[in-house]
């Protein structure tokens, strides 16, 4: 499924912002020892990073907010969850701080190995962004 979704207007207020984000390494944890080179510093990754933690944080997941995360039990892999699946994860997307707009989304649904992934194409408020995730 190709979609064309456009951010929220409350993200253009952070064009004039700086942006830091701690880099990830291989396993998914926060990259120490390295200094600067440990953080994306208002780049189009740092975003990228930000829509893929929100991704993967499931809702109620967070102590300091509950109604935080997505909401892939009730909404993106449960039963009955093909009318909402797609709409929420672009939500998750297009409600990062940073994203002007989602410029190209496809999922796959995979019942026999239970895998769910994305592709997506983000415009950010530092340039292009693409991700391919497996959730």
């Amino acid at each position: 499924q190709a979609h064309r979704r456009r951010a929220g207007r409350r993200n253009h207020h952070w064009a004039d912002k700086l942006m830091l984000y701690r880099k990830l390494d291989e396993n998914g944890d926060y990259s120490f020892g390295r200094g600067a080179a440990d953080f994306w510093r208002d780049v189009p990754d740092a975003v990228a990073q930000s829509v893929r933690t929100r991704l993967h944080l499931e809702q109620g997941e967070w102590y300091l907010d509950s109604a935080e995360g997505t909401p892939w039990r009730t909404q993106v892999l449960g039963k009955r969850t093909e009318s909402t699946r797609d709409l929420m994860v672009q939500m998750r997307v297009t409600e990062t701080t940073g994203v002007n707009e989602l410029v190209s989304y496809s999922s796959d649904l995979n019942r026999d190995t239970r895998g769910f992934s994305v592709a997506l194409t983000i415009d950010t408020i530092y340039g292009p962004a693409s991700l391919v995730e497996p959730l």
